[in-house]
């Protein structure tokens, strides 16, 4: 599986950005994906994933996220997005999408085999 994220830029806080994730590969459909982002000087952290076919499409979102943040997958497509609202200077990060072979969503980095480049997301004050 090949991951591309784009969709990062500038924006001010209260404001939102999609993010989108294009995957390549033929077990898109059934690979659980997630969502991570490291600020500077800042360990990478999980803060959304979303199962793979056959496991009801669950979603998870860490507290730092959760409320704003909704993580939605197209297999048609082979994307996944990120939708965040309600951005604010800490939210300011370079952020990565991952899969993993398996269907249960994860946020572990560990736990993650496929790793995109990251898009940068500024969040100004």
């Amino acid at each position: 599986v090949q991951l591309q994220a784009f969709g990062g830029g500038l924006v001010q806080a209260g404001g939102s950005l999609r993010l989108s994730c294009a995957a390549s590969g033929r077990t898109f459909s059934s690979a659980a994906m997630a969502w991570f982002r490291q600020a500077p000087g800042k360990e990478r952290e999980g803060i959304s994933c979303i199962s793979g076919s056959g496991s009801a499409g669950t979603t998870r979102y860490s507290a730092s996220v959760k409320g704003r943040f909704t993580i939605s997958r197209d297999v048609g497509e082979n994307t996944v997005y990120l939708q965040m609202n309600s951005l604010n200077p800490e939210d300011t990060a370079v952020y990565y999408c991952a899969s993993r072979s398996q269907k249960d969503c994860s946020l572990y980095r560990y736990r993650m085999h496929y790793w995109g480049k990251g898009t940068e997301v500024t969040v100004s004050s």
